[in-house]
């Protein structure tokens, strides 16, 4: 069992980036599911998909790299609310990741958004990670 499936999640992309991987596969849950829709729509992942042949299900990444310099198009994942110290903003204090650069992911009362999504609606939440 993992105490914190968020912090495994980032790992694992982490990991593979590191190792220069294509794809990558992760345990399925709904809040991962929603952070990785959220890194697709802001262009950091090239495409993923929902397996859910199994009990819990997989999510497999195709992860996005610069064709000239085979950079990866994320240089830095950190988690920031843990499980044992919870990390909350209201809307009017809302992390800026790298002067605007990077994005914050959030758990809000309207579901995971980034930073700028979550000004735009007036909503604080749980400050998940930040990414760039």
């Amino acid at each position: 069992m993992n105490t914190d499936p968020i912090a495994d999640y980032l790992t694992r992309l982490r990991n593979a980036i590191k190792a220069n991987h294509r794809i990558v596969e992760i345990p399925s849950s709904k809040i991962k599911k929603e952070i990785t829709r959220v890194l697709h729509e802001k262009g950091y992942i090239q495409s993923y998909r929902f397996d859910d042949s199994s009990v819990q299900g997989t999510i497999k990444i195709a992860l996005k790299y610069n064709p000239a310099t085979k950079q990866s198009a994320i240089v830095h994942l950190e988690r920031i609310s843990k499980p044992g110290l919870r990390k909350y903003a209201h809307f009017e204090n809302l992390p800026r990741v790298l002067n605007g650069l990077g994005v914050a992911i959030l758990s809000t009362s309207k579901g995971v958004m980034t930073e700028k999504e979550a000004k735009g609606l007036n909503v604080g939440g749980e400050v998940l990670c930040y990414v760039y």
